[in-house]
């Protein structure tokens, strides 16, 4: 059996509460690499304190960030892990195990995502956040596109899964989780503007009631109490509310 280098990538924006954390739970890697986007806090001194090697600009793409980082690894196999994350013991030894003689392409990895110290099983999905990513994948197997929110990702090779979830602290509380929705919908709002084609008003007040649906019912968000009821809300008015910002808020407005 072969063993091949293992690269991990970090990629941050002022993470210098996170990092420290993040960074602990990767010694597991031959090699990581951390791209500093704008940083302006300590960030840079604790990714060196880890032995990283650092990759530093400014992007205003998320895509193209990633894209960079991942040129910067020099492992056949990339694990992209972000600073909100935190890879367990059982989850390292996965990887090394299943990048043992794969062959290229890459593997979903499910996600545990914690409000604040919740662990919030249900419900996820549409912008709020996946249940799994292609996030260990060879080098070539994936490149991200250049939207502004939730970049589309291209993937090639052989898709497999592992059995073993990262913990992802997605929000510290509800306030946080109102801040990212405003957030994220205005990015989504650059994004139709830039499309050309941002909708129509009736068509994504439809989409409120199968995105609730979707999110309360079909992803069993019921199952959270009150999380599930904020996640169904947050997930059924995202697209209406980035289409009325693009609308009042977009170009020549």
């Amino acid at each position: 059996m072969t063993n091949p280098k293992l690269s991990v990538l970090v990629v941050a924006h002022n993470e210098e509460e996170q990092l420290p954390d993040c960074l602990a739970r990767l010694n597991f890697a031959d090699q990581l690499v951390v791209v500093l986007d704008r940083c302006t806090d300590r960030s840079r001194e604790i990714a060196l304190a880890a032995g990283a090697r650092l990759v530093e600009g400014a992007w205003p793409l998320e895509g193209p960030r990633r894209n960079a980082g991942i040129a910067a690894c020099d492992g056949p196999w990339i694990l992209e892990v972000d600073a909100d994350e935190r890879v367990p013991a059982t989850l390292a030894e996965e990887v090394r195990n299943a990048i043992q003689n794969a062959e290229p392409g890459y593997f979903l990895i499910k996600f545990d995502n914690y409000i604040g110290d919740r662990l919030v099983r249900y419900g996820w999905g549409a912008y709020n956040g996946a249940s799994a990513g292609p996030r260990l994948f060879s080098k070539g197997a994936k490149i991200w596109g250049d939207q502004l929110i939730h970049p589309r990702i291209e993937l090639t090779g052989e898709r497999r899964r592992l059995s073993t979830p990262i913990d992802h602290y997605v929000d510290r509380d509800i306030s946080d989780m109102i801040a990212r929705f405003d957030r994220y919908t205005g990015a989504r709002a650059k994004d139709l503007c830039a499309s050309g084609d941002i909708g129509s008003l009736a068509n994504n007040i439809r989409r409120i009631f199968s995105r609730c649906w979707k999110s309360y019912v079909t992803r069993r968000g019921y199952r959270e109490g009150l999380y599930g009821v904020l996640l169904a809300l947050f997930s059924a008015t995202y697209p209406l509310v980035s289409y009325i910002r693009a609308r009042l808020e977009g170009p020549g407005r």
